[in-house]
This record gives C-alpha cells, sequence and structure tokens, in this order.
C-alpha cells in the first residue's frame, strides 16, 4: 500500500507512535508518506520506502493565524495525486481529520478516491476536544472519517459518550518495537552505563514525558523525595515543557537537588529506559501511557496511576503497581516495597517485559492496522 500520515512531529505519543508506525509498515514493504509541517523527531530522513513531505505556510499579513489547516489539506491532496497514494492515516483528530476530511473532498471532485483514516490519542478527545469551540467539527470530522481508532478502550468510551458517535471505533493499542526497547543482557554493560547517573548501591528512578501539568512532574519529585529519605537512589527526568521550572525549584527546595538529573529532551530514550529500576508515572490521566509501556518492554516496571487505559496495560502488582491520583506517599511507599524485595522486583520485571511481547509488540499491533487499512479500502 501507499500510505499518507500526518501526525504532530514533536515530542508527544501521538507523535510518536504515528512515526513509529510508519517505520513499522516501510519495514513491511508498504510505501509509508508522512505530511506535516516539519519532520517528525524520530525519524533520521533516511529510512527506506520513507518520504517526508513538508506544508508550507503563508505568513501573509492579513492572516493572525496562519491558516495551517488549510496549508495541510492542500498539500495532502497534492501528495496523494501525484504520489497515487491509497489512504491517509491522519493521527489527532485536531486539526489532522479536518484537513484529510477537505483533501478527500477536493479529489473527489476530480473523480480521485482518497479514504482516510483517524487515530483519536487521548487529548484530542478529552480535552481539546470537548471544548465548545472545537467539539462540533470534531465530532464531525470523526463521523465522516473513512475508519476511526483509539489507542484504548477507555478512550473509544470517552468518545462514544462525549461526541455522541454513531460510527464504529476500532481499539488498536499502542505498541513498541521490543528489539529496540530491551532490557540490557550483559549486566556488567548496564552497571557501567549506570554509573553515569548512580552508585551500584542506589536505586534509579526514571521519569518521562513532555512535562505538562497533566503529567504531575512535581508528584515525581515528591514521590522520589520520600524514598530518598529511606535508601539511596538517584532520579532521572527525561523531557521538557512546562512544568519543569517548577520540578526544578520544588527538587531543590527540598534539598534533593544533587540526586536529580534533568536531562532534557531525549532522542535516545531507549537507551536510558533499560538503567532505571523503577518508572515514575503519576499522571492526573493517560489514554494509553507509552512511555509506561516503554519502559515495561525494558523491564522497567511502572509505578503509575489508575488512571484513564492505563490498566489496560498495567495489572496492579503483577507489571507495575497502580495508586489514586495525587497519593505521593502510597506511591512512595509501593516503590519502596518493590525495591525492598528483590524476587518480587525480578518478577515483576519478567512480567512487565512478558507484557509488551506478548500483547503489545509491533509484531502483535501493527497487522491489526493493515488489516484495518484493508477493510477501509474494501468500502466502496
Amino acid at each position: 500500500m501507499r500510505i499518507g500520515i500526518t501526525c504532530y512531529p514533536t515530542y508527544g505519543g501521538s507523535g510518536v507512535v504515528a512515526t513509529e508506525l510508519g517505520i513499522e509498515l516501510a519495514h513491511l514493504g508498504h510505501e509509508v508518506h508522512f505530511i506535516s509541517y516539519s519532520q517528525p523527531f524520530r525519524l533520521a530522513g533516511r529510512e527506506e520506502g520513507i518520504s517526508y513531505h513538508e506544508v508550507p505556510v503563508s505568513n501573509y499579513p492579513l492572516f493572525e493565524f496562519p491558516p495551517y489547516e488549510l496549508a495541510l489539506a492542500s498539500r495532502m491532496a497534492e501528495v496523494a495525486e501525484y504520489y497515487d497514494l491509497d489512504l491517509l492515516h491522519v493521527h489527532y483528530a485536531i486539526p489532522h481529520s479536518v484537513s484529510a476530511l477537505l483533501a478527500r473532498q477536493m479529489l473527489a471532485k476530480r473523480g480521485r478516491r482518497l479514504p482516510f483514516v483517524t487515530t483519536l490519542h487521548g487529548t484530542d478527545i478529552t480535552l481539546v476536544g470537548m471544548d465548545r469551540c472545537y467539539l462540533p467539527i470534531t465530532s464531525h470530522a470523526i463521523e465522516e472519517s473513512d475508519g476511526v481508532t483509539s489507542i484504548s478502550e477507555y478512550l473509544k468510551r470517552e468518545t462514544i459518550t462525549h461526541f455522541n458517535i454513531s460510527r464504529p471505533i476500532e481499539t488498536i493499542h499502542n505498541f513498541v518495537n521490543i528489539e529496540t526497547y530491551a532490557p540490557i543482557r550483559d549486566e556488567e554493560a548496564r552497571a557501567r552505563a549506570r554509573l553515569h547517573y548512580a552508585q551500584p548501591d542506589e536505586a534509579l528512578f526514571l521519569h518521562l514525558s513532555n512535562f505538562r501539568p497533566v503529567k504531575r512532574v512535581t508528584d515525581v519529585i515528591k514521590v522520589f523525595a520520600r524514598v530518598a529519605k529511606e535508601i539511596p537512589a538517584q532520579l532521572i527526568l527525561a523531557g521538557d515543557g512546562p512544568d519543569r521550572s517548577a520540578a526544578e525549584w520544588l527538587a531543590h527546595d527540598l534539598g534533593i537537588h544533587p540526586r536529580v538529573h534533568f536531562l532534557g529532551k531525549q532522542d535516545s530514550v531507549h537507551e536510558l529506559l533499560p538503567l532505571a529500576d523503577l518508572l515514575l508515572m503519576p499522571s492526573e490521566l493517560e489514554s494509553f501511557g507509552l512511555a509506561a509501556l516503554e519502559g515495561m518492554a525494558c523491564g522497567v516496571p511502572p509505578i503509575a496511576t489508575r488512571v484513564g487505559g492505563v490498566p489496560e496495560l498495567i495489572d496492579d502488582g503483577i507489571n507495575g503497581r497502580l495508586f489514586d491520583v495525587g497519593d505521593v506517599q502510597a506511591m512512595a511507599e509501593g516503590a519502596l516495597e518493590v525495591l525492598g524485595d528483590r524476587a518480587k522486583l525480578d518478577a515483576m520485571r519478567s512480567a512487565a517485559r512478558q507484557t509488551a511481547v506478548e500483547r503489545f509488540s509491533a509484531a502483535q499491533v501493527v497487522p491489526q492496522y493493515v488489516r484495518y487499512y484493508q477493510q477501509v479500502l474494501d468500502q466502496r
């Protein structure tokens, strides 16, 4: 197939999933065309079977806000016609599904069929989409999509309930490349790499996010501060965003800043994750929890919150732990309990990896998308 993919190219779960999907589709022999305002950050630009098409946006003085949605629709139609695309797959409903709808209508006038699939990722539904300004157009674009997928059963239910959607929605969970995201089997090599952040007798925690308020990064600091009072430990925070400064100052005020490593945005998180003992993910809401899955694939159990689609991924006490939002004391106690029992930690690490391999690997999930594409194309 020849597939056009549009996503937000910056750091964030939807962009990561869309990019990884494109890479996996190309490995399977499909022709993939990314259409966006900049190249997705996980693309090196040299992948075989993948092309990138930039969307130019006019900065004409008349426009207070450049009309990206219209430029995107025009570029989608252009790329689809020139490269004879079979379909478009847009990630994040706003504004990509609206642009895809316009592109489909433009080509239909010229006798060219261009179906599109919309994948719902989370805040496009639970936050932005429910804003009264966007709700009607988001609902319309979802209903008009040729196919709609959701990354979790939770998000599917939320979409149907709040947008009064009548069309079918297919749940296709997020996935991870289990070859790239994997434990370091050489314990000596892992121990050497860990020395960059922690001594052999110290526990190593990791948090990975875009540091937005919904991620509750200050809760990460609070949990770690409680743990650090009881055992030697270090914390890595990978990523960046609006709450980084608040987290830095809180670490300073709590007197733990020498043990906290703010690394900023990282392109190779798969090299960091296997070094950690536990992943901290105390989010207010997660429609799935891609960071947790990536950690689990590396054999790192998550300490997470019982919200959204997270329970579809984490079995409490088996491959991670789940707690109520904001209960930093319970999270700290849970982390200490796991770290204090080596047999329990090893069992949880093994179960986390097994979950990723058996239920959420690219080999398990990507063929579901291919079958769904074919189902959409067969609709005439």
